[in-house]
């Protein structure tokens, strides 16, 4: 159930010294495969990390060996010294997996490198490089577990996914637990296929993945500057899947990553859907669907049990969607607590007693539909979130 499942890939995680804890803060996934596909998908904030500038270039060479993860800072704001030391990790991986491993012969520009952490300061990288050539004495088929474990950083637990083709394989991991929206999150993603793949396929099927996975979580509005997804394909299954089939497992993929995010979202309490039907366009439905998730009365309802409708029509009336406000019908949990933009069936119905919550919205405008997925905002994610730097 990890990024090694497919064939063709090993990976690693250790202890560099970049947390204070002493826990696993540094990862290395590498490919062996016949083929080296890559595709990336990355923040769309314009404040980027130094690795995130880094890996675009890299990705758009097409080919990528290896990539080097390390959680304990994200090397973001931190000037041309910072993507020096970007390039010089990407430089000091290719060199010693190259000494190890002559076959594989690579360069820097077959590395990409992910950061997450700590905003705004440099990277020590007299742990760093030494935890890299830790990484790669420790490679193995059997590494994906622990390279996920060492990606994290507020999270509480790895998160990790396998989804079956025929004859093929698409693995996973994944790390985040705030500043989940779009796009991605506050998310580093490592996506691995034994499928025979190019970029332009991997990059279509990523792309289409992350449009309605990863792209539709939305914890707390915060947009981070280090999101990364990468898809690699070592090509060692032998078989090629159709267009299709490839967008299919590496949907699956993300969506199980996706909902693992939200479901760890600190200090959450509930796990929210916020499904939007009869929409005029999917765009409506997404920004709908987008403008309740992120509404703090909404999310404190909930957290309190609260089946508010009132605030979800509120953050409804918010948005630029087509629709008439007194055509609108809410549902909490089953139960329509607003018919026509006015209350229905008696809100003591709702039962908000466990975790899962679906809240269903009707704009009776179109034929299209979204799901959004959030959290409520709780107690524990104020504290988190005052007493850890990010």
């Amino acid at each position: 159930m990890t990024v090694t499942t497919p064939k063709g890939f090993r990976a690693a995680g250790v202890a560099a010294g970049l947390k204070t804890s002493g826990a696993a803060d540094l990862a290395l996934v590498v490919n062996d495969g016949p083929d080296a596909g890559i595709a990336g998908v990355f923040t769309a904030n314009r404040v980027k990390a130094a690795p995130v500038l880094w890996t675009q270039q890299v990705v758009r060479g097409g080919v990528v060996r290896a990539v080097v993860l390390n959680s304990g800072g994200a090397n973001a704001c931190t000037g041309p010294a910072g993507f020096q030391d970007t390039h010089a990790t990407a430089e000091h991986t290719a060199a010693a997996l190259t000494s190890v491993s002559p076959r594989l012969m690579l360069g820097a520009g077959e590395v990409a490198v992910c950061s997450t952490g700590l905003i705004g300061e440099r990277l020590p990288m007299q742990k760093l490089l030494p935890g890299v050539r830790s990484a790669i004495r420790g490679l193995g088929r059997d590494g994906g577990t622990a390279a996920a474990e060492a990606i994290m950083t507020t999270d509480t637990r790895p998160k990790t996914t396998v989804a079956r083709g025929s004859g093929w394989t698409v693995g996973g991991m994944a790390k985040g637990a705030g500043m989940l929206a779009p796009a991605m999150a506050t998310m580093l993603c490592v996506l691995t296929t034994d499928a025979v793949a190019g970029p332009e396929a991997l990059d279509a099927a990523l792309r289409a993945a992350t449009a309605v996975t990863f792209d539709r979580i939305d914890s707390d509005g915060c947009m981070s500057t280090n999101d990364t997804v990468l898809l690699l394909s070592s090509g060692a299954s032998g078989v090629e899947p159709t267009a299709a089939e490839l967008t299919a497992a590496v949907t699956a993929a993300c969506h199980d990553l996706a909902q693992q995010l939200i479901a760890d979202a600190e200090g959450a309490t509930k796990q929210i859907a916020i499904d939007v039907v009869g929409a005029a366009s999917e765009a409506d439905a997404v920004e709908v669907g987008r403008s309740v998730a992120r509404n703090n009365l909404v999310k404190t309802a909930l957290f309190g049990n609260d089946p508010n409708w009132g605030r979800i029509l509120a953050a409804v009336g918010t948005t630029a969607a087509a629709f008439e406000p007194d055509g609108v019908d809410v549902a909490v949990n089953g139960i329509w607590v607003c018919r026509s933009g006015a209350a229905a069936e008696d809100r003591a119905k709702v039962d908000l007693s466990g975790r899962d919550v679906t809240i269903r919205i009707d704009l009776h405008a179109g034929s299209s539909a979204a799901t959004i997925w959030t959290n409520d905002l709780s107690h524990a994610y104020v504290h988190e979130n005052s007493a850890y730097s990010s």
